[in-house]
């Protein structure tokens, strides 16, 4: 943590999906370090729990399913009061198709785990958000939703365009209740799953890519994903920040 911010959350809940890897794990970890009653929602209970030790509550949640997310914020409410932050970090996908390769099934699995689960969780926790003093909605989104000039998954650009393009649509309509939804768009951040899809070769051709000359680490992503949690970013809604390295300027 040395010369990064210091946060304070004191008295804030936040949840966060995919809490349980990557960017998501470490977002618990630093709100935990500020402070805050965070609540962790995945659907690995092993993993989820093992993070959770420590930093805060284990939730388990389906982001796809309805009932499982009333149920999980429910929880949120039920143990921490209320709502004050939403961290919609849960995605990903695990291979990697052609337009030509991809299945009706891989489709529907991707873009419901990245877009439809950004959906649910936001709808679920609006009603919450307007009860908190600084309600925040923060989505997790891509630059492959905003460029295309490497390879990615067909279903997970679409979808991380849509997570794009309804936190814009979430930012509009609560802006009157307070309430402010920004998305980062990372790339190329040494997570778990990068490690799985991207081979040494294609990881060594993406880090010369980059003008800062390294891959990110989720530290650098969630160091951002604090500040729009803050009261610091009060006068910022419907923005996509790119945490990039300088991948993509635009």
């Amino acid at each position: 943590m040395s010369g990064r911010a210091q946060w304070d959350f004191t008295d804030r809940v936040i949840a966060i999906t995919g809490a349980s890897i990557g960017i998501g794990a470490e977002a618990a970890r630093m709100f935990a370090q500020a402070s805050g009653r965070v609540f962790l929602l995945d659907i690995d209970d092993d993993r989820g729990r093992e993070v959770a030790e420590g930093v805060g509550t284990f939730v388990h949640c389906d982001v796809t399913d309805t009932g499982q997310v009333a149920d999980a914020f429910a929880t949120v409410v039920r143990e921490g009061g209320g709502l004050d932050v939403l961290v919609n970090n849960a995605g990903g996908f695990s291979e990697q198709f052609g337009v030509e390769e991809t299945t009706d099934g891989e489709w529907d699995k991707v873009i419901d785990l990245n877009l439809k689960g950004v959906f649910l969780c936001s709808r679920a926790a609006i009603p919450l958000l307007r009860r908190s003093p600084a309600g925040r909605i923060i989505n997790i989104g891509s630059l492959a939703g905003q460029a295309t000039f490497y390879r990615s998954s067909p279903p997970y650009a679409a979808a991380k365009a849509g997570v794009h393009a309804l936190t814009r649509v979430l930012a509009w309509e609560l802006a009157k209740d307070g309430i402010t939804a920004n998305a980062l768009a990372p790339s190329a951040v040494l997570t778990d799953r990068i490690m799985v899809v991207r081979g040494p070769e294609e990881r060594a051709r993406t880090e010369a890519s980059i003008p800062l000359g390294r891959y990110g680490q989720p530290a650098d992503i969630v160091e951002v994903i604090m500040f729009v949690a803050s009261e610091n970013s009060g006068y910022m809604t419907g923005q996509t920040l790119s945490v990039n390295g300088g991948r993509f300027m635009a």
